[in-house]
């Protein structure tokens, strides 16, 4: 499920994108976890500690989002907000359907479900944390480029040490959008799309 199925993708055994297969797999991970007794179903939602993580979140987004504008300003000014230029109604769709057609069954699958399938295997929270933070930057070799794969890296790491701190996909799903959005608006979201198709 970690491997084989990035590996087919990545090497277009399936005949199908990415999306739909993401969310067949979502489907199948809250089959698994409800299937468990011992799975707190509130971890899927759990919005009660937004308010919480809320403005650490946003302070951490804030700092990134100038390291990595000025990284593409400087290092890639043709890539800077090319796509809100180019496409605005499309890049408007994406800040709005990129976080429910992806992110959120991205949370299902690296987040709630890896946590508990696999705690008695990893025991030690951030060896949890290391497994989740490869398996979701492993996926992303469908892309084909060693940018989506660094960045998903460090993110995976972030949204994974979230999820074990506040106990809540809602809460790493958003924090997850709001890297993923700033991507695509900054002019990096090529890296995260076009090995795929």
């Amino acid at each position: 499920m970690f491997v084989g199925l990035p590996l087919a993708f990545r090497f277009k055994v399936f005949p199908f994108p990415p999306i739909p297969a993401l969310w067949l797999l979502a489907a199948y991970c809250i089959w698994q976890l409800f299937a468990d007794p011992s799975f707190d179903r509130r971890l899927l939602w759990n919005a009660e500690v937004l308010p919480y993580y809320w403005s650490k979140i946003f302070l951490g987004f804030a700092s990134v989002a100038v390291v990595v504008g000025g990284g593409v300003y400087f290092l890639r000014p043709d890539l800077l907000f090319n796509f809100v230029r180019r496409e605005p109604w499309l890049w408007a769709l994406a800040m709005v359907f990129y976080p429910i057609a992806s992110v959120y069954p991205q949370g299902i699958i690296y987040r709630a479900f890896i946590f508990h399938r696999y705690r008695a295997l990893f025991p030690h929270t951030m060896l949890l944390v290391f497994v989740s933070a490869l398996a979701f930057a492993f996926v992303h070799i469908i892309f084909r480029n060693p940018v989506a794969l660094a960045f998903t890296l460090a993110g995976g790491f972030l949204f994974a040490w979230r999820y074990s701190q506040c106990n809540s996909v809602l809460v790493t799903s958003l924090e997850h959008a709001l890297y993923g959005c700033l991507m695509f608006t900054v002019g990096l979201g090529e890296y995260f799309y076009k090995g795929a198709r």
